[in-house]
C-alpha cells in the first residue's frame, strides 16, 4: 500500500532551503519517492484555501511504494543530515499516512 509524506513549508531563509532541496531531492528519489503535488503560493502549481484559516506557503505531497520506503527515507541518516538546513531555515509540519483502498459505497 503506498504512503504518503505531506509536508507544509514556510521559508525563512531562501538559500540555506535551497540547499535543502539540493540535497534532498536524489535521497528522495533514491527511496522511491515521487512528487505527486508540489504547490509554492505564487511561484508555482496552484493552491487555493478552500476552508479554515489555513494559509500554506508551500505544500508537498510525496508518494512512496509503501510506509517502510516513507519512514526509511525520512529517518535515514542521510536525509537527516540533510533536514537540518530545512530545520534552521524554514517552519514547517510533516505527516505521514498511509493510503487506502476504498470506495464511495464506504
Amino acid at each position: 500500500m503506498a504512503a504518503f509524506l505531506v509536508f507544509e513549508i514556510s521559508i525563512q531563509n531562501r538559500g540555506e532551503y535551497d540547499s535543502y532541496r539540493s540535497a534532498a531531492g536524489p535521497i528522495l528519489e533514491r527511496h522511491g519517492g515521487r512528487f505527486l503535488v508540489r504547490s509554492v503560493r505564487g511561484e508555482e502549481g496552484r493552491l487555493e484555501v478552500l476552508e479554515g484559516g489555513w494559509d500554506p506557503e508551500r505544500f508537498f505531497v510525496v508518494e512512496f511504494p509503501g510506509w517502510e520506503q516513507a519512514r526509511n527515507f525520512y529517518f535515514s541518516d542521510e536525509y537527516q543530515k540533510s533536514v537540518q538546513a530545512r530545520f534552521a531555515s524554514s517552519i514547517g509540519k510533516a505527516i505521514l499516512v498511509e493510503g487506502m483502498p476504498w470506495t464511495l459505497e464506504r
